[in-house]
């Protein structure tokens, strides 16, 4: 037989107070266990920071190079256009950091808003060359066939033309400019992203989920984006942060071949361009920027490097 039990409503209401009391008890240790996680999580992170001295001073210098392209007021008040004739090429001091150029302006502030410049060029050309290098290595080591040949012998010739010598002829083609530079150079970079990308994409397609996904009747595009382009992205992420450092040394190059950023838009390569004529007299001019840009591209090859690392461990 089935004995009911009732209960009467101050026996209910007790009930109900220890019900609220355990749920709020459990709420409170998951937001305290996930408070705990996140908190170890950035201790973990500060800790390998510290360990590897060389990435938290790469680490410290990008996140500045980012501030300053992002707020370059906080790091330089000045106007980058306002010079004083009076200081005109003056050594680095106190008083100017970097020094001054032959019309007197502050040549520290001139960098400091140049960077946005700088990194807006860069990061376009990481973007055209990640996005249409994914695709293309993408599409080729999926389908395969021909239209993996055609791909291949595509990258092959951009290969085989020197970077610089096919930047300088796309942007014959499309004109001066900031912009018209970045793509050029992310355009010269296709080839090695759509080639890793297209050997990720070999070694992923053969692995035992995406038979199941196929076994199990999913379509070639859900397959595609789903299971394959996931699990063969890390290593193309890796290569972009490589190729942003090699888009700034190629923005830079062109930049002062005179393609990019005219006069008196401050920009990394066009301000190295500018104290040529005065290397004897003021060598801070090119010395100044040109250290920047070095330490830029180092920080950016070591945080790419550490990335890299990491992914090989976790594999």
């Amino acid at each position: 037989m089935t004995e009911t039990v009732t209960l009467t409503s101050g026996e209910r209401q007790q009930s109900d107070d220890l019900f609220a009391a355990t749920a709020s008890a459990r709420f409170g240790d998951a937001v305290r266990a996930r408070s705990t996680d996140a908190a170890s999580r950035t201790i973990g992170l500060a800790g390998w920071l510290v360990a590897r001295p060389t990435l938290l001073v790469a680490v410290v210098w990008l996140a500045l190079v980012v501030l300053a392209a992002v707020a370059p007021q906080v790091l330089a008040p000045g106007d980058p256009l306002a010079g004083v004739p009076a200081e005109r090429l003056q050594p680095p001091s106190a008083a100017h950091w970097f020094g001054t150029d032959q019309l007197g302006r502050d040549l520290f502030t001139r960098v400091v808003h140049g960077t946005a410049l700088s990194l807006q060029a860069a990061g376009i050309a990481v973007t055209v060359g990640l996005v249409l290098g994914t695709l293309l290595g993408l599409l080729a080591g999926f389908v395969g066939r021909w239209v993996d040949a055609g791909v291949m012998r595509f990258a092959d010739v951009l290969l085989a033309i020197p970077s610089l010598l096919l930047s300088l002829a796309i942007i014959t083609a499309l004109g001066f400019g900031t912009v018209n530079v970045a793509i050029a150079v992310g355009v010269a970079s296709v080839a090695s992203v759509s080639r890793i990308m297209r050997s990720e994409v070999l070694r992923v397609r053969t692995s035992v989920y995406v038979d199941a996904a196929h076994a199990s009747g999913d379509r070639w595009s859900r397959v595609l984006f789903r299971h394959v382009l996931p699990n063969s992205a890390g290593p193309v992420l890796v290569l972009a942060t490589l190729e942003f450092a090699t888009a700034i040394l190629a923005v830079s190059a062109l930049s002062f071949l005179g393609y990019g950023a005219q006069p008196p838009t401050p920009e990394w390569g066009s301000l190295v361009a500018g104290g040529r004529d005065f290397l004897r007299s003021a060598w801070w001019l090119t010395t100044m920027p040109g250290l920047v840009i070095a330490a830029t591209v180092l920080a950016a090859n070591r945080l790419s490097h550490a990335l890299d690392l990491e992914r090989r461990r976790a594999r």
